[in-house]
Parts: structure tokens; C-alpha cells; sequence
């Protein structure tokens, strides 16, 4: 089974070039094997799927205070967050990705249950946290379902900063009947019986070196729930925005062959490459030191380090959202959270208010006029609109930083982002994101951004 066949609706974010030649071959977005063409949603579903999205963040020192502390306490100041007081044990843990072994001592904060809005088939956790030398931590899920039973608790996320400590990763073979982890995202395994997440709770777990005083900072850990349904269309949105945001361009082409250790190179490096346009859109870059590993003949080396600390050593790849969420967070003063948008509409609020985003779409070469590939799995930063409503996109699966700069039809554009459902090359169903995006933002969002950001859900 492929990523881009599993139930959860996750997608290889793997090589887009690489599937440009099967994907011009394809039939039809809206045509099935047959070749009937696929029914567009009905009433009732368009109107449910206006709303099946819900976000919750811990990010207050009011947050921080609540919940089970074990070892942790709350930090004030202008960026409130969650640090270790005092350990309260040890424990082993031998690095699958390296076979070292290390003791860590360990603190632990688990949230209040949140009651989703959204009884949820699918869950993705997001942290913005800084992870000094010495430091690392682990992400953990708990859910009720609408049955009343509960899940186990399961691993979202391993994560440090760097990767001297500890190699951050996802967690496989993770399930219990139910649901199951696939990679980043949690998922009912059999959404057609009803069965959904009702409610979630998530456990924080910060480790140290034994006898140091280091600590992780966590200041902002959350989740997104949803219950998108199942459509191989969306309902098309009308154009309400001329406007284009001056985002840098990386190609992550130039990049292919280099540093293949981290997913194969550049040519897989959509989501590290699209991140780090957004980081530097807000003002930041890695330091000289910061990129001094890096080849001095190569361009652009911020992007080879963007993929280098997004890399998921369990997955193997530079496609983890919540990891790169929690990469942008690394730098000082940006917040980045993983979310799923309704409609082009709520780019436009964004887009108004001075934020790109992230998307994450899936499409054969015919269904996305000028691309030039096809892909079951891409990342493009959007950075405006045109007057006629086309989206302009930083489309980092160009040949060089020149050519980045795209602008796509609208209505395709919009249809291939936020479907769940799609005919591959081989013209079988396959899974599209449903409208997942990645935002980064300043961490003191001025009153528009922050208006913005809570008009498509987001605090």
C-alpha cells in the first residue's frame, strides 16, 4: 500500500517531478474508470463541509497553568510557554534511527480533555517549541470516541530541533482496531461506520540530559480535527481579491542531488522549500554558522538546511507537516500551526491580511493547466490573486528561482487542493488533502492578522 492509497487521506509528499510523465497520461479529474463523469457534491454536503473543522491550542500562561503538571511548570513573559521544574524520573531510550541507547530524565504535562466541535474522523498535532542542546521532546494523543471508549496513547511526534541528540520521527504500527497513526495524522480506520473522535486529550513529554539544568520551551501545542467528506469535487468560490504578497522564490530543483540522505535530495523537497520562503517572507534566516555544513558551492543553502531539520528519519522524508510546522517555530518570534481551510475564500482573508500559506494538493498534469507534471503529493506557497481570481503560487517544482513564480486557474486550482477523492493516472480512486495548508505568523499577530487568523479558525 502506497501513502497516497492509506485511508487517513495522507499523500506521498515525495519526488512531484518524478510522477510528471504518469500523471500527463491520466484521465480526466472528474471521470471515473469508465468514464462517467464523477456526480458534484449535493447541497447538504456542501453546506456540512463549510464547517467540519476544528482547532484547539494550549499557548496562554493561563493554558500552561491548567491541565496535570508532572515535573513541568508555566513561564511568563511575552511568549508564555511550558518548561521542566523538576524531573520526575528516567528513563532509556534506544534511537531506532542511530541504535544508541541514552538516559533521559523526563517532565510531563498532559492538557484538559478537549470536547471537539467536530466529532473528527482525522487529528493532526501541532507544537511550536525551542529544544536546546541536551533536549528533545515527544508529542502524545488520547482520544474518546463517539462510542465511548478511548484510544491508546499514541505517538504523534519525537521531535528536537536538531539532530545530535536524538534523530526526530514519526512512529509506525500504531492502532488499535479503530483508528491508526499514519505518520503525522491520526485516523478513524473506517470512517463509513460512523465512528468519530469525539474528544482528545495530549500528553507532553520533555526530556533532558540527567544533571543539567537545560530544558525544552514549549509555547504552543494543539490539534486540528476534521470530518471532511468524501467528494472528487468542491463548490467553486466566487473571486474577492486582487492582491500579491512579495514572497522570496526557491526552486527546489537546483537542489536535486544534493544531500541525498534527506529524502533523495531536492527534487522531494517541496515542503522544506516552501517553508523556507515563508520564514524568510517574515524576516528570517539561518545564521552563517547555522549553514556552515553546508556545500559553499551550493545556492540557496538555507533550503538544504530547511530540509535537513524537517527530515523525518521513520518516514523518511522532508514532508511532515507537523514537523515543519514546528521548524518555522524555531525562529524567533513565528508561530506555524498545521489546519485544513474551507475554500479559496479563506486564502483571500489571509491573503488580505499579509499571510501566504502553505498548500498541499495531489493532481495529474491535465488537470492543472501550466504545472507541467503531475503528482500524488506537492507543496506550493500562495502568495496572491489576480484580478480575474487565478492564484498566484511560489511553485517551488520549477527548474530554477526565476520560474517559481505560477499562476493557476482558479477553479482548478481550488478543486485539486480541497477534494478528498481523485482518479490517478492508472485511473483508479485515490486520496486527495481536503484543503490541508500549513500558516506560519507572527507570534504577536497584529489585530488584523489575528482577525484573519480567527476567521479561519485559528487562535
Amino acid at each position: 500500500m502506497t501513502r497516497a492509497e492509506q485511508p487517513s487521506r495522507r499523500t506521498v509528499l515525495a519526488a512531484a517531478v518524478a510522477a510528471a510523465a504518469a500523471g500527463a497520461a491520466g484521465p480526466a479529474a472528474a471521470a471515473d474508470a469508465t468514464g462517467r463523469t464523477a456526480k458534484a457534491p449535493s447541497a447538504a454536503a456542501q453546506k456540512a463541509a463549510a464547517g467540519l473543522v476544528d482547532n484547539h491550542a494550549w499557548t496562554s500562561y493561563a493554558d500552561w497553568r491548567g491541565g496535570t503538571a508532572e515535573g513541568t511548570h508555566a513561564v511568563a513573559g511575552a511568549r508564555p510557554g511550558l518548561a521542566i521544574k523538576a524531573a520526575q524520573g528516567r528513563t532509556d531510550y534506544r534511537d531506532p534511527h542511530t541504535g544508541t541507547t541514552a538516559t533521559w530524565e523526563y517532565a510531563r504535562w498532559t492538557s484538559p480533555v478537549h470536547r471537539l466541535a467536530v466529532p473528527s474522523t482525522e487529528v493532526i498535532a501541532s507544537w511550536n517549541a525551542r529544544t536546546p542542546a541536551g533536549t528533545w521532546l515527544q508529542v502524545e494523543l488520547r482520544g474518546t470516541y463517539s462510542d465511548g471508549t478511548d484510544t491508546p496513547w499514541y505517538v504523534m511526534g519525537r521531535w528536537a530541533a536538531g539532530d545530535q541528540d536524538i534523530r526526530r520521527t514519526s512512529v509506525d504500527d500504531q492502532s488499535d482496531g479503530k483508528s491508526s497513526i499514519w505518520t503525522d495524522t491520526f485516523a478513524v480506520d473506517d470512517a463509513a461506520s460512523g465512528l468519530r473522535l469525539a474528544s482528545y486529550r495530549l500528553r507532553l513529554t520533555l526530556y533532558r540530559k540527567p544533571g543539567t539544568k537545560a530544558t525544552p520551551t514549549v509555547w504552543r501545542l494543539g490539534a486540528m480535527g476534521s470530518d471532511v467528506p468524501d467528494r472528487f469535487t468542491v463548490p467553486a468560490s466566487q473571486p474577492a481579491l486582487a492582491r500579491e504578497l512579495a514572497v522570496p522564490r526557491y526552486s527546489q530543483e537546483i537542489h536535486a542531488g544534493q544531500y541525498p540522505e534527506y529524502d533523495n535530495g531536492g527534487e522531494a523537497w517541496c515542503s522544506p522549500t516552501s517553508s523556507q520562503m515563508i520564514i524568510e517572507y517574515w524576516g528570517h534566516k539561518p545564521s552563517a554558522e547555522a549553514l556552515s555544513w553546508v556545500n559553499p558551492a551550493y545556492a540557496d543553502p538555507q533550503v538544504c538546511h530547511a530540509a535537513r531539520f524537517t527530515f523525518d528519519y521513520q518516514y523518511e522524508g522532508c514532508g511532515n507537516w507537523p514537523f515543519n510546522a514546528a521548524y518555522a517555530a524555531t525562529y524567533e518570534g513565528l508561530q506555524g500551526v498545521v489546519t485544513r481551510l474551507h475554500s479559496l475564500t479563506d486564502l483571500e482573508t489571509l491573503i488580505a491580511a499579509g499571510i501566504p500559506v502553505i498548500t498541499s494538493q495531489s493532481f495529474l498534469a491535465s488537470e492543472l493547466t501550466g504545472a507541467g507534471y503531475g503528482t500524488s503529493g506537492h507543496l506550493m506557497t500562495v502568495i496572491g490573486f489576480t484580478a480575474d481570481g487565478d492564484v498566484i503560487a511560489n511553485d517551488p517544482a520549477s527548474p530554477d528561482n526565476d520560474a517559481v513564480r505560477r499562476v493557476y486557474k482558479r477553479r482548478e486550482w481550488e478543486n485539486i487542493w480541497l477534494r478528498t477523492k481523485r482518479y490517478n493516472a492508472a485511473g483508479n480512486v485515490a486520496s486527495g488533502t481536503g484543503g490541508v495548508c500549513y500558516l506560519y505568523f507572527p507570534a504577536a499577530p497584529t489585530a488584523r492578522q489575528r482577525k484573519a487568523l480567527e476567521t479561519v479558525g485559528v487562535r
